[in-house]
């Protein structure tokens, strides 16, 4: 039997914070079970702000900047799983664009994944609604389970 786990990265020490609960699941608890991670990283941003003087316009990005931000956000996926890919693990990366819980949700339905394992940045109050959160519709959506971990206490965004 494959069991499959999401993992979806945002960039940030704080959304790798799943990755070592991940290994430890996988070496302690499955020694033995075949495992597959997808590390997703998902472009949110199709578009950037040109400022002029007192103005400001979204300028969509070009075919050759999303090749390179496609290529940037491989590049950290691929050294973020080292750890796992060291410890046996078959880890495959995969970078989308779009709305990130919809397209999370939709990538795990995609490979049928067994759980998603997420961080979660713990905002609450006014923070959490102004920025929404990727992890709550995640956990609202999911048709498996999903392992929400905290990153630890100063952890920063960086």
């Amino acid at each position: 039997m494959v069991e499959r786990v999401l993992i979806p990265l945002d960039g940030s020490k704080v959304g790798e914070a799943a990755l070592p609960v991940v290994e430890k699941l996988i070496v302690k608890l499955l020694p033995g079970t075949k495992v597959e991670v997808t590390i997703l990283g998902v472009i949110t941003q199709m578009r950037h702000w040109v400022v002029v003087g007192e103005a400001s316009a979204p300028i969509s990005y070009t075919e050759e900047e999303l090749n390179s931000i496609e290529q940037r956000v491989i590049s950290y996926l691929d050294r973020t799983s080292e750890a796992l890919r060291s410890q046996g693990v078959a880890v495959n990366t995969r970078v989308v664009a779009g709305n990130a819980a919809e397209e999370i949700l939709k990538v795990a339905g995609e490979i049928n994944a067994d759980m998603i394992a997420m961080s979660t940045h713990g905002r609450s109050g006014l923070s959490r609604l102004a920025f929404g959160s990727v992890t709550d519709k995640v956990l609202r959506g999911a048709g498996m389970p999903v392992l929400m971990v905290r990153a630890p206490a100063g952890t920063d965004n960086a």
